[in-house]
């Protein structure tokens, strides 16, 4: 991705927001941050947005708003980035992993179905890659049995499904800011969605030490703020984001125009009723280490998301799954291969890069032939 080319748009208007917030002082919960908070409330399509450090404890102040406690279940994708199962493990809970589907790498709903019981406190839908998971699917599932769901919506930022934005119709939604997401800050930062007043005051109140009273503390609570400074960046970004996931979506068009019929990949799909954002654009191949390496001889910054599903890292060996137990999620791992995506990415270097990878892909073929 191209950071810098993106901080170059914004670099002015951000300039003059820090300027602001150092004349003022206002380091902590200024005018900035409730500025945030509104707009991307009325951006996601929710009626209230609260602002937290990163990712990571959005997941896990919704999960705890929600009613998860210590020996409670969780129910998530196997294959999402890590910290996913860490917001379940931060309260005590237990992450119960399911496979996802083979198309489009979300949440199975009929492995969720199997795997929910009277244990079950939430239900996680990782929208991944930049389109939601089928949220619709799922909400039987958690009136059934008494849960709430909680969307992990860090790389699908202005998506939609069937015409619905995240958080629409759940308990809340949980996203991160991180600098590499469609809505990047300069550094760390998190947000929680949801269209319930007292689920977001609950969220405050957990994320300020559980205090809404200075030295008045009500329940344990955590320092998770989103910094004043952070919240200038992302207004500046925000007002933008609109056209840079319209970028990326004629990018991925592009991609996939190029691709069609290039031997021994598989092309991203999205799912019908799904707008997609694009945070990723992730093709699956064979040997996909090797090809990865060739693409990086080249200056092509191929990533990987990701290359250890959660049930297969050691940190998550206690729950005692083995290779096989996620046959789609060990498969995508195994031949997930994220291409360059970014809004200013150009026509040439999108160019450039599938003939590196057509030629990779060649190379790899006559190797093993």
């Amino acid at each position: 991705m191209d950071l810098a080319a993106q901080q170059a748009e914004v670099d002015e208007e951000i300039q003059l927001g820090l300027k602001e917030v150092f004349a003022t002082t206002s380091f902590i919960g200024g005018p900035a941050v409730r500025q945030f908070e509104t707009a991307y409330a009325a951006f996601s399509g929710s009626a209230y947005c609260v602002g937290v450090g990163n990712g990571t404890d959005a997941l896990e102040l919704a999960l705890r708003a929600g009613g998860v406690t210590r020996g409670g279940e969780v129910i998530l994708p196997a294959n999402t980035f890590i910290a996913t199962a860490e917001a379940v493990s931060r309260i005590g809970a237990v992450p119960v992993l399911v496979d996802v589907d083979p198309q489009h790498q979300l949440m199975d709903p009929a492995h969720v179905e199997r795997a929910a019981g009277t244990r079950t406190q939430a239900i996680v839908p990782v929208h991944l890659f930049g389109q939601m998971a089928p949220v619709e699917r799922l909400t039987p599932v958690a009136e059934r049995w008494g849960a709430v769901i909680v969307e992990d919506a860090a790389q699908a930022q202005g998506a939609t499904r069937f015409g619905q934005g995240v958080g629409s119709g759940t308990f809340a939604a949980a996203t991160s800011f991180y600098p590499g997401k469609n809505l990047g800050a300069a550094g760390d930062a998190g947000g929680v969605t949801t269209d319930s007043r007292a689920t977001a005051d609950l969220v405050r109140l957990l994320a300020s030490h559980g205090s809404r009273e200075k030295y008045v503390h009500e329940v344990i609570g955590m320092n998770s703020r989103l910094d004043t400074v952070q919240a200038v960046v992302l207004n500046a970004k925000l007002r933008r984001l609109r056209y840079w996931n319209a970028l990326r979506g004629a990018a991925a068009a592009y991609y996939t125009e190029l691709l069609h019929d290039v031997p021994g990949l598989v092309l991203p799909r999205t799912s019908p009723g799904n707008v997609h954002v694009w945070h990723l654009y992730v093709v699956r191949v064979n040997h996909r280490d090797e090809v990865a390496r060739r693409l990086r001889a080249r200056g092509v910054g191929a990533a990987i998301h990701y290359p250890v599903p959660v049930h297969l890292t050691a940190a998550y060996r206690e729950l005692h799954h083995v290779r096989g137990s996620f046959p789609e999620s060990e498969s995508s791992a195994d031949r997930m291969l994220s291409l360059p995506m970014h809004p200013h990415i150009t026509r040439e270097q999108q160019e450039y890069v599938v003939h590196v990878l057509g030629s990779a892909l060649a190379e790899g073929y006559r190797a093993s032939a």
